[in-house]
């Protein structure tokens, strides 16, 4: 690497982390403002949502890598651009394509810095948040084994041992206890429904009712339950994409697949974590042409502004073709890397007018 290429490659590295650090900060004032709005549910309270804050950066930081490089190298190679610090380059010696592989060097270092905190921080973070969040609103701290979730109400113990994708429990079963810690009663329902205003409607249930005298079973078809236990509580146990690694993904769906279950929406998260790297790279690709082709003295307000709708874009484009994937149930790696590969192929086209 000569020493115009790691310059050019370093300046980019600033504006992306500048870009990220003002991108994240924007992004975590938003989410503190709907954070706000929870305020003193149960004990959540600033401290909580500080540290909700801290613990979901790692995982909007991963998110907006392909972002925030596209802005950083706008940013610099317009500058460089308006400076005639380009022009100065080139007449040294440094070709067009010498001007990408400094570009591409900077979204490499990028690529491996997003690829540690994506696959090592935040899945790891992002379950904290929810469980702090989750508990401190409720009060209640879930716990999560082979056996299922595990709850704590006053002197009831909740089990829930399936949770389905529309939000009903399944296979639940309720303990409860008398003052002195015995067991009292123990309630089975084949599944839960949740009614809103704290009531639960429980169906297909078997209770039994134990005293020292006598034990008695009843069974009902339904029966309501009244409990401070929301869906949102349980919803931290449920497997999220956005809490998996790459591995973790890959053996999860293989686990869904086994089983015969639906696993398209993982299957397209894991693909599009894969592909992210490339969208990085593409992000940066398309900077270029806009620097090379296109008129000294546009203001750095107007690139951004560029960079912005770019960016907007291609999350639509992305989010369009990822959704007609998942209605239509076509390919998941097809569906993870058609908008990037779209993006790069109008990007080197682009490029190649604007210099030859």
């Amino acid at each position: 690497m000569n020493v115009l290429t790691s310059y050019m490659a370093k300046e980019i590295l600033k504006g992306s982390f500048l870009a990220i650090v003002f991108l994240l900060t924007l992004f975590n004032l938003f989410t503190f403002t709907d954070e706000m709005k929870d305020l003193g549910k149960g004990s959540y309270g600033l401290k909580e949502i500080g540290l909700y804050l801290a613990l979901t950066s790692p995982r909007v930081f991963y998110e907006l890598v392909p972002a925030s490089a596209l802005l950083g190298s706008l940013f610099i190679l317009g500058a460089m651009a308006n400076n005639r610090e380009l022009i100065a380059m080139q007449a040294a010696g440094l070709s067009v394509p010498g001007i990408i592989r400094a570009v591409m060097t900077a979204g490499a270092i990028l690529v491996i810095i997003s690829i540690v905190v994506g696959e090592y921080v935040a899945p790891i973070a992002e379950r904290k948040a929810q469980l702090i969040k989750s508990t401190a609103q409720h009060n209640l701290t879930p716990m999560h084994s082979l056996y299922g979730i595990w709850l704590r109400e006053n002197n009831k113990f909740i089990n829930v041992r399936k949770i389905e994708d529309n939000g009903d429990l399944a296979d639940i079963s309720i303990y409860t206890l008398n003052e002195r810690n015995r067991l009292q009663s123990e309630l089975h329902a084949d599944r839960a429904s949740f009614l809103g205003n704290k009531q639960w409607q429980l169906k297909q249930i078997r209770q039994s009712d134990i005293s020292k005298e006598k034990m008695q079973a009843a069974a009902f078809s339904e029966q309501r339950l009244t409990s401070s236990i929301a869906p949102d509580i349980l919803n931290i146990t449920v497997v999220s994409p956005d809490n998996l690694s790459i591995l973790e993904l890959a053996k999860y769906v293989d686990f869904l697949k086994h089983n015969h279950q639906k696993s398209q929406v993982f299957e397209l998260a894991l693909w599009g974590r894969l592909i992210n790297p490339f969208v990085t790279f593409v992000m940066l690709m398309i900077s270029a042409p806009f620097v090379i082709g296109v008129r000294r003295g546009i203001s750095v307000g107007a690139r951004m502004i560029l960079g912005v709708i770019i960016g907007l874009g291609f999350n639509i484009l992305d989010k369009i073709v990822g959704h007609l994937g998942l209605i239509y149930e076509l390919n998941a790696p097809f569906i993870a890397l058609l908008p990037s590969l779209l993006t790069f192929i109008v990007a080197y086209l682009t490029l190649r007018r604007s210099y030859t």
